[in-house]
């Protein structure tokens, strides 16, 4: 199988990232389990579309919702044929998936992504670069 922008990154790198990202699934469904909340199934659709934001914020030099190349997180779902009700999308520039997780779960509209009863899958992008270091973008469902 080969995952978007795969062939520009050296294999160790490529399996970290995809680490990286299961991490913080793991973190993001540890907060929900913890508060009775259902855990988040893991939507490869959104993978691709959160991996493709978090290069396009490096790519671009940007960090915000609105990007240059997709529009908004609501267009660039349409774009990718994502039917939902409720959709989310949290941005975070960190240099580890934890500390990404602890910012993310320290600013309350962020954190209400995480923790919202309505969203019942997720994608997550992390993408090495930018002044962060790394970008991590989750995408929510619902």
């Amino acid at each position: 199988m080969e995952y978007p922008g795969s062939q520009k990154l050296p294999i160790y790198l490529w399996a970290n990232t995809v680490a990286e990202e299961h991490r913080m699934v793991d973190l993001v469904n540890l907060e929900r389990a913890s508060r009775g909340l259902q855990l988040l199934q893991v939507d490869m659709r959104l993978t691709k579309t959160a991996r493709l934001k978090s290069k396009d914020l490096i790519n671009k030099g940007y960090f915000g919702h609105y990007s240059p190349t997709y529009g908004s997180f609501s267009n660039m779902i349409k774009t990718h044929e994502i039917i939902y009700r409720y959709a989310g999308e949290n941005l975070a520039g960190n240099t580890s998936v934890t500390d990404a997780h602890f910012a993310l779960m320290n600013s309350p509209g962020h954190r209400a992504n995480i923790l919202n009863p309505n969203f019942t899958r997720v994608g997550i992008g992390v993408s090495n670069g930018g002044p962060y270091q790394k970008i991590f973008t989750q995408h929510f469902i619902g």
